[in-house]
């Protein structure tokens, strides 16, 4: 591939991680990226009325994303060839009752989600975003809508602790998740001065205020959350704070990603994990179903599926772990046949990369890996393997996959963890065991995994971008060469 081209996949996925800062932000960009790609949107509250050739997507919870696109030579009871990665990563979420005063400083309350690297939370320009519940009144009837909300500018902030007060902190720093972790928003001092202003009209969105006590409503948020916040994130969605009904927000850096390193050979990001599997498998999709001759000889239907809550155990309504992906090859499969034994017959005949971020090898801990399983950086993408399905690879998922990189000059690796350390996990064993359907789990390699700033090889997302987009249109012709159940 031409180094231009390289740079364009590399620039494209650094927008799509900007663009991204909570698994909302990401389904967002997604689905703005298929729409442009001429991917219709459908509902799961609808009937589904699918032709052969056309593409589709849905979402559900505005955080778990299914796209697909049916080949023109499809019939029910054939294969789906699936991508699957996941769109949250870990970080601090916002309490339900997130207002703290210690001190004279206004805190955040924030809950830990998924298994982060905490310690490097700490000194970080922070902001908050996610999405928002608002209330809107019109021609005396109300309703509410969703709204994603980003404030740009950092306004929070962990601070550590001065090594004078504590000696041994360089002999292991841990902190307690409970009363250390909490962000400072502002001092008390300062938030009201700013509570004065605003009681008298004088906020950003230019809305005057009559100066008189606010709504129960109102109230009743500012008892959960500081005024000081909200008064934020109401300019930000030009309404005004008692109009806000509830929400869920995430601390987020503010630094943004980027290309880096002094060969400009590296990607410096949050979210890596999984957003760059996201992002790999999403732009494949598309580019794979780009052209009018792209489905002409295609037997199956494409697909990509992008869950939320992987880091936190899958077990949701838009996990990886509930009905959305049985239901989605149920409803497509039942769209061109009302043979029920259809579906049996499309999930053995299907497909699943199950794409997560690998450890790379660490130059600073070379003792975490064993010698003959160490994935670096600008190796390609990892399979990992488990003995104990921590990985549901097995020898035909991984001869498959490696076939398709061996076709196109594409560099791949193996991962198994040592005997003497835990292993990770995916999505992968959740889905294959659910559902019967044939999984290989791979990842491309990184450092950093799961702290608020990571790193990976610029080169390993254009591997992995080749190798997902390969095996959407080499899986059909390579599938019908392989004979196992016979």
């Amino acid at each position: 591939m031409a180094t231009e081209e390289n740079n364009a996949v590399v620039s494209d996925f650094i927008s799509f991680l900007n663009a991204s800062p909570t698994p909302f932000h990401a389904r967002s960009e997604s689905k703005k990226r298929l729409r442009s790609a001429g991917f219709e949107q459908l509902s799961e509250r609808e009937v589904w009325n699918l032709e052969a050739g056309k593409k589709y997507f849905f979402t559900r919870n505005h955080s778990t994303i299914v796209a697909f696109a049916i080949g023109k030579k499809y019939v029910a009871g054939n294969g789906f060839y699936i991508l699957g990665a996941h769109t949250d990563s870990p970080c601090l979420k916002l309490k339900p009752v997130s207002k703290v005063i210690k001190g004279g400083y206004l805190e955040v309350g924030v809950q830990t989600y998924g298994g982060g690297l905490w310690h490097t939370w700490f000194d970080r320009d922070l902001t908050v975003a996610g999405r928002v519940i608002i209330r809107e009144e019109k021609e005396g009837s109300t309703s509410y809508s969703h709204r994603l909300v980003r404030i740009d500018e950092p306004i929070m902030r962990i601070p550590n602790l001065a090594i004078h007060l504590d000696r041994n902190v360089n002999d292991g720093f841990k902190a307690n998740a409970q009363t250390q972790l909490l962000p400072i928003l502002a001092t008390s001092v300062k938030a009201e001065l700013n509570k004065a202003v605003y009681e008298n009209g004088s906020v950003e969105s230019g809305k005057q205020s009559d100066g008189k006590k606010a709504s129960d409503k109102a109230d009743t948020i500012n008892t959960k959350h500081h005024s000081l916040l909200l008064q934020l994130l109401a300019s930000k969605l030009g309404c005004e704070p008692d109009n806000i009904c509830d929400f869920e927000l995430q601390a987020c850096d503010t630094q943004p990603s980027i290309v880096a390193g002094a060969a400009k050979e590296f990607i410096f990001s949050g979210r890596l994990d999984n957003l760059c599997m996201s992002f790999c498998s999403l732009k494949a999709l598309v580019d794979a179903t780009s052209s009018h001759s792209s489905l002409e000889e295609e037997v199956g239907v494409r697909m990509v599926a992008l869950f939320d809550h992987e880091e936190c155990g899958s077990k949701s309504a838009q996990g990886a772990g509930s009905p959305v992906m049985l239901n989605a090859l149920s409803r497509v499969t039942n769209s061109f046949s009302s043979n029920p034994k259809m579906l049996d017959k499309a999930i053995q005949r299907s497909f699943l990369v199950s794409a997560d971020m690998a450890h790379a090898l660490h130059p600073n801990y070379m003792d975490k890996q064993e010698d003959n399983h160490q994935p670096k950086l600008h190796g390609g993408l990892v399979i990992k393997h488990n003995a104990n399905q921590c990985y549901a690879t097995n020898a035909v998922t991984s001869f498959i996959f490696r076939e398709i990189a061996s076709k196109h000059n594409l560099p791949i690796q193996d991962f198994v963890v040592r005997n003497d350390m835990p292993c990770g996990s995916t999505i992968g064993p959740i889905l294959a065991s659910g559902m019967g359907i044939r999984t290989v789990d791979v990842g491309a390699p990184q450092l950093s995994m799961h702290s608020i700033r990571e790193m990976c090889a610029a080169a390993d997302v254009k591997y992995s971008y080749e190798h997902f987009k390969a095996f959407f249109q080499d899986f059909s012709q390579l599938d019908a060469k392989i004979a196992v159940d016979i």
